[in-house]
């Protein structure tokens, strides 16, 4: 039997690339997105009574990785990249069908120029990703207080975050077409992006990532992410 899904839209993230992206959604809570409705779907009816909901869940396509096809077994990040699991025991990007699912903030919803947006908070996707479908997040069903998760039980240790002088300068410059660059760089880099083979290792090495149209370039240096430098791509 096969089956065919065809995306009902797209969304616009500041994640240009997949590293730096956080490993779970609401963890960058400064990190917007706005899903913008393909043809079939873009009729404000679609979206009637969603502000009721404070959080929606997002069915999405992995569409950089799907081509890479999947492994029985992964190596999570959480447990340092050493040892393995069952793909279908972790939250891999590398799966049979390439879905991903994430809970996200409602934010607003507007219709200009005969389109349909969807704004939502605490995203954890990279831009450009197919949105496959959008539940409601019912809190009496949806989350369980006394579940078990396993090696994810609990939330990771947050590093220390700090500017330099040069980047505290970059971000006030960028401040008024990114109002939430501090913040978002704050919370991104407080997850500790780092592959895990590298967080016992490579001292000196000087990292980048890609929010909006902007590099990032840091540094751990005593156990700290200290910025470097913000530079237009």
């Amino acid at each position: 039997m096969s089956i065919t899904i065809h995306p009902i839209g797209t969304i616009r993230t500041p994640y240009k690339e997949k590293f730096a992206i956080p490993r779970q959604p609401g963890l960058a809570k400064s990190a917007m997105g706005e899903i913008s409705f393909s043809k079939e779907c873009n009729d404000p009816n679609y979206l009637r009574g969603i502000e009721q909901f404070s959080h929606l869940w997002l069915l999405f396509h992995f569409h950089q990785t799907a081509d890479k096809g999947h492994t029985p077994l992964v190596r999570p990040p959480r447990l340092g990249g050493n040892h393995k699991l069952g793909v279908f025991a972790t939250r891999s990007t590398f799966r049979p069908n390439a879905m991903g699912m994430s809970v996200v903030e409602f934010a607003g919803v507007s219709y200009q120029n005969k389109q349909l947006i969807l704004t939502v908070r605490g995203i954890d996707l990279l831009d450009g990703t197919p949105i496959l479908d959008i539940k409601p997040y019912v809190p009496y069903a949806d989350s369980i207080p006394n579940a078990s998760g396993g090696m994810a039980q609990h939330s990771p240790e947050l590093m220390a975050v700090i500017f330099s002088e040069q980047a505290n300068k970059q971000v006030q410059k960028f401040a008024p077409n990114y109002p939430q660059l501090h913040s978002l760089i704050l919370e991104v880099l407080s997850q500790d992006p780092r592959p895990a083979y590298h967080q016992n290792s490579h001292p000196d090495k000087t990292y980048g990532m890609t929010l909006y149209d902007l590099n990032i370039q840091w540094q751990v240096i005593e156990q700290q992410n200290v910025v470097l430098t913000i530079q237009k791509m």
